[in-house]
């Protein structure tokens, strides 16, 4: 089959690797007509992470279903599902608990495992014309009639809906309270997004790409843009003073400023400034246990300098960690069929498989106009 292969930083290349197959009774196999581009995964498309060479990337996939094994009993042949970037077992401890990101048995040694990712474990990812999917009864998620015209919006559920979700729901977010995002890329969008459509107040994300702050400002939330002013700042303008209720941080460890200076603790000492007292901060963007090709100290051994006498003080709560996507995507799938949402607006483009290793290089670079690439094996 063909497939994205990791090559070493800022290296990607299409090539013939062996088939996905079924390995296992339980698993599925999956030919995928959409596969997105990640922000994280350009964590490890610009050599950042420990992924090794030759591995096939992607873990935002969806497709139809061409072979089951002979203990799957619910899914079938001809199906049309969406596979959440989580890979899960569906019975150990936390999966039973609705914590599917953080599976004690796919990985072991570490709790969670995921497709095409460098430490979740040792499976293969889905920019690829096919898809092995484990414990395919539980980790499938099946799709309405309308899956093959509205692809682009199901296509979301694997990991972006979801995560930019999740952010809110650690946050503690309820309606009416006024939030505020860093980071408007795919992640932040989605959290924007599922702020406005579960009732928010007042939802302002703050970014600098021009792209990027247009999109806010077209789902209806307030777009803040830090090369213009201090970002704190102009929450507070927007807040009265107070801060918002609360706050999601959707960029992670490389977070930089206007002249592209990473700092890692940027976003998480913003959000303490900008939420107020007693109120919630939801964490999803990536942070590692190290980072060697940060040029923060701190950060080479996975840490940032926290503003954590002011979060203290101020009586702030917060919540982190990769999204459990099985405990949204039905509810977000569902929001999808009867017209009350659609993710797609994010699509920016549709690519063939052969030309991904192009697409990478626009994305990575933060080309205007390239907000979320569909892949389409």
């Amino acid at each position: 089959m063909r497939a994205l292969v990791y090559e070493g930083p800022r290296q990607v290349a299409v090539k013939d690797v062996p088939d996905a197959r079924v390995e296992e009774p339980t698993d599925v196999l999956v030919k995928i007509t959409s596969t997105n581009i990640c922000g994280s995964d350009l964590h490890m498309y610009e050599g950042r992470t420990d992924l090794e060479e030759g591995r096939v990337l992607g873990h935002e996939n969806l497709g139809e279903v061409i072979e089951v094994g002979p203990a799957v009993t619910r899914v079938r042949v001809g199906d049309r599902v969406c596979v959440p970037f989580n890979v899960a077992c569906g019975f150990c401890k936390n999966c039973e608990r609705g914590f599917t990101g953080a599976c004690l048995t796919v990985n072991p040694g570490f709790a969670g495992g995921a497709y095409g990712f460098a430490d979740m474990g040792p499976y293969s990812g889905g920019q690829a014309e096919l898809l092995r999917v484990p414990f395919g009864d539980f980790n499938c998620l099946r799709l309405p009639p309308d899956a093959q015209e509205r692809e682009d919006d199901y296509v979301m559920l694997a990991d972006i809906w979801p995560t930019g979700h999740h952010a809110t729901q650690l946050a503690g977010m309820e309606p009416g309270d006024s939030v505020v995002i860093y980071g408007a890329g795919p992640v932040g969008l989605m959290a924007a997004y599922s702020a406005t459509l579960f009732g928010a107040s007042r939802v302002m994300v703050v970014d600098r790409q021009p792209d990027r702050l247009r999109l806010v400002d077209k789902i209806g939330a307030i777009p803040v843009d830090d090369s213009a002013g201090d970002a704190v700042e102009q929450v507070m303008d927007l807040t009265g003073g107070e801060g918002a209720d609360k706050g999601c941080e959707c960029v992670g460890w490389q977070a930089h400023d206007p002249s592209g200076t990473e700092h890692p603790n940027a976003t998480m000492n913003n959000l303490v400034a900008s939420v107020r007292a007693t109120g919630g901060i939801g964490v999803v963007g990536v942070f590692v246990p190290e980072d060697p090709g940060s040029p923060d100290e701190l950060g080479r051994a996975g840490q940032v300098a926290f503003d954590l006498g002011v979060f203290f003080q101020k009586g702030l709560r917060m919540g982190s960690g990769q999204a459990h996507v099985k405990r949204y995507n039905r509810q977000l799938r569902d929001l999808i069929a009867a017209d009350r949402a659609k993710p797609s607006f994010l699509v920016s483009h549709h690519v063939d498989l052969d030309d991904a290793p192009e697409a990478y290089r626009h994305f990575d670079d933060r080309d205007d106009g390239w907000t979320k690439v569909v892949l389409r094996p």
